[in-house]
């Protein structure tokens, strides 16, 4: 199944990437975490391998088990992040800086032109949305939390993540992959932070 997945995947089909992502997102983390015994670790060092993935697309193999170079790709990720032990950095913090110095002019405009039009959304949103959205993303409050420093209920605070969300959406319609990126970045359960976005708008 793999190798017919990956040739639809080198032919840019966003579609079977999230196929073979689903069929190997849970193993591949599990792995990961027998090495990092960290959740955290774990989920940038799987998600980075997978971000790898779909940049090097045009360059794997569909004959030479892509399963194996996923593995490989996550290994040496968590390698890297072992021998340098900057724990105050996240591995999404390396690879990024890593990928600015290597990307071409394209990538770095597209970077940028992400990042802006991802903060010309937010800062458009009307201001108690806005401020709900980066309470939760920015400052890493629960739902219940923002409710009692804001004085409503928690049913309005999640009204109003849906609707951020909904412009976020609708704002970059027409790039699903980075959207399923950003997706999995404000669902990951904690502060959402510059280096997380810069990942995410990094997929071409």
């Amino acid at each position: 199944m793999d190798k017919s997945i990956v040739k639809s995947i080198k032919e840019d089909d966003e579609k079977a990437f999230y196929t073979f992502f689903s069929a190997h997102y849970n193993k591949l983390f599990a792995y990961i975490m027998s090495y990092a015994m960290n959740r955290d670790i774990a989920e940038d060092i799987t998600q980075q391998a997978f971000v790898n993935f779909w940049i090097n697309r045009k360059n794997i193999d569909e004959n030479d088990a892509p399963k194996s170079y996923l593995y490989t790709t996550a290994y040496h990720l968590y390698v890297d992040y072992h021998r340098k032990e900057k724990i105050q950095y996240s591995i999404i913090d390396q690879i990024k800086a890593k990928a600015v110095e290597e990307n071409d002019k394209e990538s770095k405009e597209l970077t940028e032109r992400r990042l802006e039009m991802l903060k010309s959304t937010i800062d458009a949103l009307p201001y108690r949305c806005r401020r709900i959205l980066e309470m939760n993303k920015i400052e890493g409050l629960k739902y219940r939390e923002i409710s009692e420093i804001l004085g409503i209920s928690v049913k309005t605070v999640e009204s109003q993540m849906r609707i951020a969300f909904q412009k976020i959406r609708e704002a970059f319609k027409d790039e699903e992959l980075f959207l399923f990126f950003l997706s999995r970045t404000f669902n990951r359960g904690k502060p959402l932070l510059e280096a997380d976005v810069g990942s995410a708008v990094q997929v071409r």
